[in-house]
């Protein structure tokens, strides 16, 4: 299985990202994870969706290719970061990429929370009818004062989230694999 991750945070020392990147490492066996930069997409514009720039176009043709989605949102505001938001526009447009496509939802935060508020902003922006991602229901991974439980080189060492990652990582492989069976038996 190929996942396409789209961490909602530019910053090169975020979290988010290295959140993924510990998933891309721990779960190599699993699936082939994919991190997707979103700095170099310009502003979502509908003057230009038709002939998009080679940014947008390299970026969409990823998400399309990629069997799955992992979203790896920080918290802005208490809600998803403008960036993810941006990115999620340009995939809703023209070919829809994300429409049918698996999803499912990580974040990490400094704060005890973790990302509750953005992430559940972003199932209803998922559950929207211009992107229409389904989404791994029940397993949400709220990773709430990670630079405790995260080392200099972006390991997890919390043995209770690791615990919960494993799970949640295997209920999404075999949630996907259920939904790639019943899209074959259709």
């Amino acid at each position: 299985m190929k996942v396409a991750a789209i961490v909602g945070s530019i910053r090169k020392e975020s979290y988010n990202r290295k959140l993924g990147e510990y998933i891309q490492k721990r779960y190599k066996d699993l699936f082939e994870l994919e991190i997707l930069s979103l700095r170099d997409l310009p502003f979502y514009d509908q003057d230009i969706e038709n002939e998009a720039p080679a940014a947008v176009k390299e970026f969409k043709a990823k998400v399309a290719a990629a069997d799955a989605v992992l979203w790896l949102v920080p918290e802005y505001n208490g809600t998803v970061p403008g960036v993810m938001v941006n990115a999620i526009d340009w995939m809703s447009r023209v070919d829809r990429v994300l429409n049918g496509k698996p999803s499912w939802i990580m974040g990490a935060s400094m704060g005890v929370l973790g990302t509750v508020k953005a992430q559940m902003h972003l199932r209803d922006i998922l559950f929207s009818p211009g992107v229409g991602s389904p989404l791994l229901p029940g397993n949400e991974v709220y990773v709430g004062i990670v630079h405790e439980k995260m080392d200099a080189e972006g390991n997890i060492t919390h043995e209770p989230t690791v615990k919960f990652l494993d799970t949640v990582v295997n209920n999404f492989v075999q949630w996907y694999n259920r939904q790639a069976q019943l899209a074959q038996n259709k």
